[in-house]
């Protein structure tokens, strides 16, 4: 493995943060607030660490898996390091802790955040804030169509996706066509939902930053009261749409507007998807309706559908304090802060993807046991899972819940309550956001202790790299 080449890429995302850190000084400039200074000598130290590499590193166009890993991998853990520098120079409520906590929140696009005051916030941070959401949710798409399918038995299940098959080919044609995924679906989502939020009343800046963490399902807003600032019905519906369009996979997306045979009108994978939040959603309507928390029904299935779509995407976006709901509607969320959006996409959380094959897996073994000479295979998007995969999809279920289990453990022994412990390690390991108890929609994680705070870091990386991906990390050198 060539470090001097893995420097010289990592230098190139070192370079393109500290043009967003650029971009984000001069909003500060125009809107002469306290931001200039610290974005400006932020950018300065990132563009010292990421131009000496691009400097005095030969390029070279041959990458391998392992390599391609260990860029993508420490490209993000590096900006994590890296996007502290505003906060902490910046000061107000950034402790050296907080400070990290919020750029790795940004980073893994879980949209957790330590501000009481986000408004406080000069507006060249409010833009760096949803611009670390926004190039998270780039790494994203990219670990998730490059890297993880070419890691074999701890692959995600990518099935029935053409973009899958990338892992066969070079690194420079890998990288073509994220470039162009990005271009035509990321970017551009980025834009039309910019434009339309603006048509519907927001400001420009807020339409930007909320465009930027919506397509990124990141979840960080402008406002204290999130989404529910604007009480519009016009917003929130642009927003459920652009947050939808967001958790899928957009491998399928940019099939669908080249008109591929394989597209999200034929993918079981967003039938199952969009049938789940339907049904959430008409459950949690009726339940917030017979409570009594909504006047009438219409009110509350559009409470409803938001808060499913939000936290199903693992956006984070709110326009409710979902804390007044009934148990019956927090346990619906908690449930589809779990298994969140499709594999491919800036989503977090389990993903419906593998829901639905351990699903098809536990059918499979019941029909076993009733023919157990039959010969049984099992199919996703019309697409043969391999055993290896099978065991690989149970593998990650099991850890992922032990993780949480062990999270909410270490959470109710410095104090937390049950609720406000599982919901937030829920919320941090499957990159929602928001959870339930003391760090509700409406809440923040200002309160925590410092290691809770770092222990939730350490569960929003390894959900944003699929665990075994910051697992296979750390042991890099052991690789063959």
């Amino acid at each position: 493995m060539r470090f001097s080449v893995i420097l010289r890429y990592v230098g190139a995302v070192m370079l393109c943060l500290s043009a967003f850190m650029a971009v984000s000084a001069g909003i500060s400039l125009v809107s002469d607030d306290t931001g200039f200074y610290p974005l400006l000598l932020s950018a300065l130290l990132t563009l010292l660490l990421g131009i000496f590499p691009m400097i005095f590193v030969q390029k070279a166009d041959n990458i391998t898996t392992k390599e391609g890993f260990v860029i993508v991998v420490g490209s993000w853990v590096l900006s994590c390091v890296v996007g502290m520098f505003p906060y902490l120079i910046w000061g107000g409520e950034f402790s050296l802790v907080n400070a990290w906590f919020e750029s790795v929140s940004g980073f893994t696009t879980t949209g957790a955040s330590i501000l009481t005051n986000i408004e406080a916030l000069p507006q060249g941070l409010l833009f760096w804030r949803s611009a670390t959401c926004w190039i998270g949710g780039a790494g994203v798409v990219m670990f998730a169509l490059l890297i993880l399918p070419s890691l074999g038995t701890n692959k995600m299940a990518l099935s029935g996706i053409e973009l899958s098959s990338l892992a066969k080919d070079n690194y420079r044609y890998r990288t073509q066509m994220v470039v162009r995924i990005l271009l035509a679906v990321y970017i551009g989502l980025t834009l039309v939902t910019t434009l339309l939020l603006k048509v519907s009343g927001m400001r420009w800046f807020d339409a930007l930053n909320h465009a930027l963490s919506a397509c990124a399902t990141g979840g960080f807003s402008t406002k204290n009261a999130s989404i529910g600032f604007y009480d519009s019905p016009l917003i929130e519906w642009i927003l459920i749409v652009a947050m939808f369009l967001s958790s899928l996979h957009f491998g399928l997306i940019f099939s669908t507007f080249t008109r591929k045979a394989n597209n999200i009108f034929r993918s079981e994978v967003v039938r199952v998807y969009v049938v789940i939040i339907v049904a959430a959603t008409l459950c949690i309507g009726a339940s917030l309706y017979f409570a009594g928390i909504y006047p009438n029904i219409l009110t509350s299935l559009r409470q409803s559908v938001f808060q499913v779509v939000s936290l199903i995407s693992t956006t984070g976006f709110a326009t409710a304090n979902t804390n007044l709901w009934t148990p019956f509607a927090i346990v619906i969320l908690i449930i589809l802060s779990i298994i969140c959006g499709c594999a491919g996409s800036t989503s977090g959380g389990v993903k419906v993807d593998r829901v639905l094959l351990y699903g098809k897996v536990l059918k499979a073994r019941l029909r076993g046991q009733q023919h157990p000479n039959a010969i049984i295979r099992i199919r996703l998007d019309g697409i043969v899972q391999e055993e290896r995969q099978v065991n690989a999809v149970t593998l990650f279920l099991t850890t992922y819940f032990v993780l949480i289990l062990v999270a909410t453990l270490t959470s109710t022994l410095f104090g937390l309550d049950l609720l406000t412990s599982f919901s937030s390690s829920v919320a941090f390991i499957g990159n929602v956001g928001p959870g339930f108890g003391e760090v509700g929609s409406f809440d923040n994680y200002a309160e925590l202790p410092s290691i809770l705070k770092i222990q939730g870091s350490i569960l929003m990386l390894m959900g944003r790299l699929e665990i075994f991906g910051f697992i296979q990390f750390l042991f890099i050198r052991m690789w063959r």
